[in-house]
C-alpha cells in the first residue's frame, strides 16, 4: 500500500511538469508572423469582404444577360345582364358566364444602352481590387502587431536574463560582505546595503515577470493559441541590416502603399462613373420577342381552332434628349469629385514621405545607440572590476561597489533593449513602405 502511494505521489509531482511542457511553444519571429496571419480574425473578415465584392461583380455581370418571363392566367366572368341592345338594333345575347385562359411569354435584350452596363461592370471590378488591397493592408497590420508584441516579449526576456545574472552576482557580493563583517573588515551597514540592493533587484525581477505574463497572453491572443500557452522565443536577427538611401524607401512606399494604390483605383472608378453619367445622353436600343396564348373556350385543353397563339418580334429605340441639358451639372459634379481624389492622393503622398523619413531616422538613431551602449558596457565592466578589487582590499566603500555593479547591470539591460528597438525600428520602416508582409 505504501509502495502504491509513493508511485501515485511521483505521478502527481511529474504531472505539472508534463502539463507545462504541453502548454509551451517555441516560436521564431517568422513562425509567429505566419501563425498570426493564419489565425487572424481580421484577415478572415477581409477575405469575406473580397468574396462579397466578387459576388457583387457576378451580380453586375448578370445584368448583361437577356431577361425572360412567362405568365399564365385563368379568368372566370359571371354576366347577370347578358342581353345588350343599342339604338333599337337587334339585341346581342351574351353568355351568362365565361371562362378564358391567357398565357404570355417574353424575352428582352438590351442591345445598346450607351455603354452603362459595361461601365457598371468595370466599376465593380475596380472596387473588387480595392477589397484586395484592403486585405493586403490588414495583413501588414497583423504582421506588424505580431512583430511588435514579439519584440516586447524579447525585451522582457532579455531583461530577465540580465536581472538573473545581477542577482547571482549580488548574492556572491552579499556572502563576501557577510564574511568581511564576521572578520571585522566592514560594518553591519555594508551588509545591509547589499541586502537592500538584492531586495530592489528582486522587486525588478517580479515586475519583469508580471510584464512577461501580460505580453505572453497578448501574443497568445494574436497568434490564436490557447491562452495558457507559454511562448519560448528565439532571439531575432537584430544585426545591422543593409540600409539604402531614404529616397529608395520613399520610392518604394509611393509604389506599394495600399492607401495610395486604393486612391489610384478610386480615381479610375471616378473616371468610369463620369463616362457612365455622360452615357445618359445617348439613345438606347432593345429587342424583344413575345408569345401569347389566348383560349376563350372555357376548357383547359381547347379543341381545334378554339384558341390563338400570336407571336411578335420588336425593337425599341429611345432617346431622352432632355438629358443633353439636364445632365451637365451631374458631369460637373463628377469631375469635382474626381479632382478631390487627386488632391487627396497628393496630401497622402506628402504624409507618407514624412513618415518614411521619420522612421528612417529612428532606425539610424537606434543603430547609433547600440554603438554608444557597447562602448559604455566596456567602460562599466572595467569600472566594476576596479571597484570590486578596491572593495575586496577595503579601499572602496560598499556604496561605491554597489553603484559600479548597478551601472554595469543597467548598461547591459539598455544594450539588449537597444538591440530590440533597432530590430523593431527596421520592421517599422518596412511597414511604412507597404512591404512588411513580404519580408
Amino acid at each position: 500500500m505504501i509502495h502504491n502511494t509513493i508511485k501515485l505521489s511521483g505521478l502527481v509531482l511529474l504531472f505539472p511538469g508534463l502539463l507545462y511542457a504541453q502548454n509551451t511553444k517555441k516560436l521564431s519571429l517568422q513562425e509567429a508572423v505566419r501563425l498570426g496571419i493564419e489565425n487572424s480574425k481580421n484577415l478572415k473578415l477581409s477575405q469575406n469582404k473580397i468574396d462579397e465584392a466578387n459576388a457583387q461583380l457576378n451580380v453586375v455581370k448578370d445584368n448583361k444577360l437577356p431577361t425572360a418571363k412567362a405568365s399564365f392566367m385563368y379568368n372566370h366572368a359571371e354576366i347577370p345582364t347578358n342581353k345588350l341592345s343599342i339604338g333599337g338594333a337587334n339585341p346581342i345575347n351574351l353568355p351568362k358566364r365565361a371562362d378564358a385562359f391567357i398565357g404570355t411569354a417574353a424575352v428582352e435584350e438590351l442591345v445598346y444602352g450607351g455603354g452603362k452596363l459595361r461601365y457598371a461592370e468595370e466599376s465593380t471590378r475596380l472596387l473588387t481590387q480595392v477589397a484586395l488591397l484592403d486585405a493586403d493592408k490588414n495583413k501588414d497590420e497583423v504582421s506588424y502587431a505580431v512583430i511588435n508584441t514579439y519584440y516586447s516579449l524579447f525585451k522582457v526576456m532579455q531583461s530577465k536574463k540580465v536581472i538573473a545574472q545581477n542577482l547571482e552576482s549580488i548574492a556572491s557580493q552579499l556572502k563576501q560582505a557577510q564574511r568581511f563583517f564576521e572578520q571585522g573588515v566592514v560594518t553591519k551597514n555594508d551588509v545591509l546595503r547589499f541586502q537592500l540592493q538584492q531586495a530592489n533587484i528582486s522587486l525588478t525581477d517580479l515586475e519583469a515577470e508580471s510584464n512577461r505574463k501580460i505580453i505572453n497572453y497578448d501574443l497568445d491572443i494574436l497568434l490564436g493559441l490557447p491562452e495558457n500557452t507559454e511562448i519560448e522565443i528565439t532571439e531575432p536577427d537584430n544585426g545591422s541590416k543593409s540600409i539604402q538611401p531614404v529616397t529608395a524607401y520613399i520610392d518604394m512606399a509611393l509604389s506599394n502603399r495600399q492607401e495610395l494604390r486604393e486612391l489610384d483605383i478610386q480615381n479610375k472608378v471616378a473616371d468610369v462613373n463620369l463616362k457612365s453619367i455622360k452615357a445618359n445622353t445617348l439613345p438606347t436600343l432593345g429587342v424583344a420577342a413575345n408569345a401569347y396564348y389566348i383560349n376563350p373556350s372555357g376548357s383547359f385543353i381547347p379543341g381545334t381552332n378554339e384558341f390563338i397563339f400570336p407571336m411578335t418580334l420588336g425593337a425599341n429605340l429611345s432617346w431622352n434628349f432632355g438629358s443633353l441639358w439636364t445632365n451637365k451639372n451631374k458631369v460637373s459634379q463628377s469631375k469635382v469629385q474626381q479632382k478631390g481624389i487627386v488632391i487627396q492622393k497628393d496630401i497622402l503622398s506628402d504624409q507618407v514621405k514624412t513618415e518614411i523619413n521619420a522612421n528612417y531616422q529612428r532606425y539610424l538613431l537606434a543603430l547609433d545607440k547600440i554603438k554608444v551602449l557597447q562602448t559604455s558596457i566596456e567602460q562599466a565592466t572595467e569600472n566594476d572590476k576596479l571597484l570590486a578589487s578596491k572593495y575586496k582590499n577595503n579601499v572602496a566603500s560598499a556604496i561605491d561597489r554597489i553603484d559600479a555593479e548597478t551601472l554595469l547591470y543597467q548598461s547591459k539591460i539598455n544594450l539588449e533593449l537597444a538591440k530590440a528597438d533597432a530590430g523593431l525600428a527596421y520592421y517599422t520602416l518596412l511597414k511604412s513602405t507597404g512591404k512588411i508582409s513580404q519580408q
